[in-house]
């Protein structure tokens, strides 16, 4: 297992890697002792830069993501919300073929460990307001903002 530490306008990130690709991105309160960088972490940090700094709208990663079947597909259905742009857990429901299974894929969507890369930030409830973000709603609404062009303060230092 590969591990970095990224420090970004909303706080500390850890990434972490196998020799298939990214696994997690997460924030943390603090860095972790031992870095054990690769390639994929790498690129995982440089993509970061870009994306922060406004200059980069999809990321191009090796992904090597860890979760059951339906949590992959959920994931896999966010990473085709466009930069910028929101949707609603129904859409998502919907995009998978079950419009039952919204709370499905709220919970699936609170699981994931690749934050940003795998825009879970761009859900938001059906009637538009900013629901669960398992790094905080600051965040949510922070990246949310960011994409949308609006002028952005480091949340954290």
């Amino acid at each position: 297992m590969f591990k970095g530490c990224y420090k970004s306008a909303l706080g500390l990130m850890e990434i972490k890697a196998s020799k298939d690709g990214i696994t997690s991105i997460q924030f943390v309160d603090k860095e972790a002792n031992e870095q054990n960088l690769s390639s994929d972490i790498d690129a995982a940090m440089e993509q970061l830069d870009e994306y922060f700094n406004g200059d980069r709208k999809m990321f191009d990663l090796s992904l090597d993501m860890q979760g059951t079947d339906f949590q992959k597909q959920v994931w896999k259905k966010l990473l085709k919300v466009p930069y910028g742009k929101t949707c609603s857990y129904l859409d998502i429901a919907n995009e998978i073929g079950d419009s039952n299974a919204t709370r499905a894929v709220g919970n699936a969507n609170g699981k994931n460990q690749i934050a940003i890369v795998i825009p879970c930030h761009r859900v938001v409830g059906s009637d538009g307001k900013l629901t669960g973000y398992a790094s905080g709603i600051e965040r949510k609404k922070w990246l949310i903002e960011h994409e949308k062009g609006g002028e952005q303060l480091n949340l954290f230092n």
